[in-house]
Order: C-alpha cells, then sequence, then structure tokens
C-alpha cells in the first residue's frame, strides 16, 4: 500500500518508519528542509532506540523515502497520516489544531484518488468532523473518508511499542475506510494484537483518557510519597504492596520528581479545558495538574534542605535533565523547573546527561555539561539524581563521596538507598516517599 505521512517529528518519523517495515511504501513529508536533508542522508534527527536501524533497513529496500513535496507525496496515495504537533495554545490551555487543519487542506488540494486521511496527532474530540469539513470545503470532489488512530508510544520504546502495541486504536465510519486501515494494520491482527474499531469521538476521547489516567497515577503515588515522608512509611513498599493487586497494576506507580515530555502536560491541560468546554468539568485532571506542579516544587525544598537551608555558593551535579530516559526530549522535563531554580538561588550547576545537551544547552543557559560523573564531581557539594539512565545505576558511590566537598545526595528517582549511600561514605541522603 502506498501510504504518506506528513511531520517527521516524533510521531510520524516513527509511525512512518514502522509501517514501511511493514512493507507498505511510505513517504514522509516535512516542510522543514534541513531535517528532510537529513533524513535523505540518513540521519534520525531524534534520539529513539533502534530508531536508526529500522530506517535504514527501510530505505535501503525502497520502501521508505522523505521529502518536501507534499503533492507528489500524496498523489496516488491510498492513505495520509497527519502527524504534525498539537502543542498547547497560549493562554488558554486548548491543544492547539492550527497545523492540522493547514496540513488537511493541503492534502485535499493534492488527492488525485480515494484515500483516506488518517488523524495521528493527539487532537480534541471533533477535531476529525473538522477535518471532514476543511477537506470537502477545499476539494468538493476529492472522494476521502477520515479515520482517528491516536498514537500510544512510549519514547524510549516506541519502536517496539508500534511493533508490538497493547491495542490499536481506529476511528472509522465507512467499510471502505474500515478496508484500508484494516489492510494497513494487517501485520498486526494476524499476529493477535488488538484493534479497536470505534467511532471518531471515541478514537479521539481514548488517547486523552489514557494519558491523562496515567498521569494521575503518577500524582496519586506522589502525594502517597510526601504521606510516607512524614508517617515514616516506604513508598517503594507501598507502591509494590498495591501493584500485585491484579486491579491496580504496578505500571506508573514510581514517586519522583512529576511527570514531564511531550504528552501527559499538554494532554492532561487540553482534557480539562475540554470538559469545561462541555459543561463537564474534569475535576480529578484538574487536580493532577495542581499536585505535578506542586512536587516539582516540593523537589527543590528538598534539595534545598539537604544543603543546610541553602544552596547559594554550593555546586550540585545533576545526573539527568531529559524528562526520562533513552530520548533527547526535554519538553516539560521536571530538570526545566528545579534547575532554573537553583540557579536562580545561587547554585553552581554541573549537568550530565547522555542525551539531554542538545535540546538542553539552549533550555539550561547557565550551567556547565560535563561527561563524566567522577570528574563533575569533584569539590561539589550535592549530587542530585534527575533522570535514571542506566549509566547512573550503578556508580562508584564510595568514588564520588570521596571527591566531593561534602557529600550528599538527592536521589529524586529512588535508584539507591540510604544505607548504601552512607556505608559510601555519603553524609546526607534523601529520597522521594521514604
Amino acid at each position: 500500500m502506498k501510504i504518506t505521512v506528513i511531520g517527521t517529528g516524533y510521531v510520524g518519523l516513527v509511525s512512518g518508519v514502522c509501517l514501511s517495515d511493514f512493507g507498505h511504501e511510505v513517504t514522509c513529508v516535512d516542510k522543514a528542509v534541513g531535517k528532510i536533508e537529513a533524513l535523505n542522508r540518513g540521519v534520525v534527527p531524534i534520539y529513539e532506540p533502534g530508531l536508526d536501524v529500522v530506517m535504514a533497513r527501510n530505505v535501503a529496500a525502497g520502501r521508505l523515502s522523505f521529502t518536501t513535496d507534499l503533492a507528489a507525496a500524496v498523489d496516488g496515495a491510498e492513505a495520509v497520516f497527519i502527524a504534525v504537533g498539537t502543542p498547547t495554545r497560549r493562554g488558554d490551555g486548548h491543544a492547539d489544531v492550527s497545523y492540522v487543519f493547514a496540513a488537511a487542506e493541503e492534502v485535499a488540494r493534492a488527492l488525485t484518488g480515494y484515500a483516506v486521511i488518517v488523524t495521528k496527532s493527539t487532537v480534541p474530540v471533533g477535531t476529525n468532523r473538522r477535518i471532514e469539513e476543511i477537506v470537502r470545503a477545499a476539494s468538493p470532489d476529492a472522494s476521502f473518508d477520515v479515520a482517528s488512530n491516536p498514537e500510544f508510544l512510549r519514547e524510549g520504546a516506541a519502536v517496539d511499542d508500534f511493533m508490538r502495541p497493547d491495542r490499536v486504536v481506529v476511528g472509522v465510519e465507512s467499510a471502505r475506510a474500515k478496508a484500508v486501515m484494516a489492510d494497513i494494520y494487517k501485520p498486526l491482527f494476524l499476529r493477535d494484537f488488538p484493534i479497536v474499531y470505534t467511532d471518531l469521538e471515541s478514537a479521539e476521547m481514548i488517547k486523552y483518557a489514557s494519558n491523562a489516567f496515567l498521569a494521575t497515577r503518577i500524582s496519586f503515588i506522589n502525594e502517597i510519597a510526601a504521606l510516607c515522608e512524614r508517617t515514616g512509611a516506604d513508598v517503594k513498599a507501598v507502591a509494590r504492596g498495591m501493584g500485585l493487586d491484579g486491579r491496580i497494576g504496578n505500571k506508573y506507580l514510581h514517586a519522583g520528581p512529576g511527570y514531564g515530555g511531550s504528552c501527559f502536560p499538554k494532554d492532561t491541560s487540553a482534557l480539562a479545558r475540554i470538559g469545561q468546554d462541555f459543561g463537564a468539568p474534569q475535576h480529578i485532571v484538574e487536580a493532577v495538574i495542581t499536585v505535578n506542579d506542586g512536587v516539582k516544587r516540593r523537589m527543590i525544598d528538598k534539595v534545598t534542605d539537604l544543603c543546610d537551608g541553602s544552596v547559594r555558593g554550593k555546586t550540585i551535579v545533576v545526573l539527568g535533565v531529559t524528562f526520562k530516559p533513552n530520548t533527547d526530549d526535554m519538553r516539560e522535563a521536571p530538570s526545566l523547573t528545579i534547575v532554573p531554580a537553583l540557579i536562580g538561588a545561587g547554585a553552581t550547576v554541573r549537568v550530565i546527561d547522555p542525551q539531554g545537551r542538545k535540546e538542553g544547552e539552549a533550555l539550561l543557559p547557565g550551567v556547565e555539561w560535563m561527561y563524566d560523573p567522577y570528574v563533575a564531581a569533584e569539590s561539589a557539594d550535592c549530587i542530585l539524581v534527575l533522570t535514571e539512565w542506566n549509566e547512573f545505576r550503578a556508580l562508584d558511590l564510595s568514588r564520588l563521596a570521596g571527591v566531593m566537598a561534602k557529600a550528599r545526595m538527592a536521589d529524586l528517582r529512588n535508584i539507591y538507598s540510604e544505607a548504601e549511600a552512607v556505608a559510601a561514605g555519603f553524609v546526607a541522603y534523601t529520597s522521594v516517599g521514604r
């Protein structure tokens, strides 16, 4: 099948590459000339484990190509995926769907035959109906259907998530469009991965409801963590005891400095606004947003308290600034709140992150980027663990403590224990919920 994917950001690129690996002929389109030139040289603009290998394999096989020419890419396509960004709109918290609508209008003018226009971007309820109106107005004689096919990709595990999904959600309302979508995802169907067909609105809502629920679990366990600190309980033991209940499960019950990334912050904000617009306020989601903001501020207080009430004049080594490991994504990362606050309070901050520097240099001015944690720790006053990269899970704590001016650790991902830290020579240690 000939497929066009518009947008080579995180979702578009992963989707296009993986669809080509299913055997489809895929053309990825983007207006950014530099990005397309880089992709045609084999350079992947994002860090996502395994993506470069799959991309190279399918380019070599002739199934995957990249272009800035949308009209040529859409010509003859049986499915056109729209995978452009829907960032939070300034001022009101809504998702900005202007890029989606602009893409839909361009697609309408480029259609040469029947195609399913598939929305891969995360969009508010009702957006796909509006896309249908836009395409019909721009090209009254066009032959097309609209489908909603939200993504559920975890950064750092996106290729595996696409190839082995928990489910594929397809909002579609014509037999012809359903047949096209079934053909696209036939390789998954044949391996018994669930494909859920719904109406357009339900597909749109599934995406928001799923992300909001996961964000809720994170905020819930972070509130429990704060209570554990006051009562003497251990949040890791609490989470394990909860998670063994089959009705609850153990996913997203890890206490830490709050959620970030490209999805949870904007999607919870958008769902809260959708609820307000439809007269069905999402009080739980609104509380989740408030709790998450408060968690980040609480982490700043933890570091300050660990440093005897003030970080002024102190050197702090930050391990990890991306919002999660195995990605270079800095969007809404807790570090973007915590690190500037420490610098603003007078601290000198040294940062180590395996992939974060590319984006982080512009987002975290005033920090010193380093590569070796033991060199960074020399004469430092505190080690701050913000992202649980594997590289940070088995450090020689005795070696770190031995070169620090005062060996203190704020372990905001709970990857070590107080006993380990004290045994290694740390004089002060704090974590989350323990």
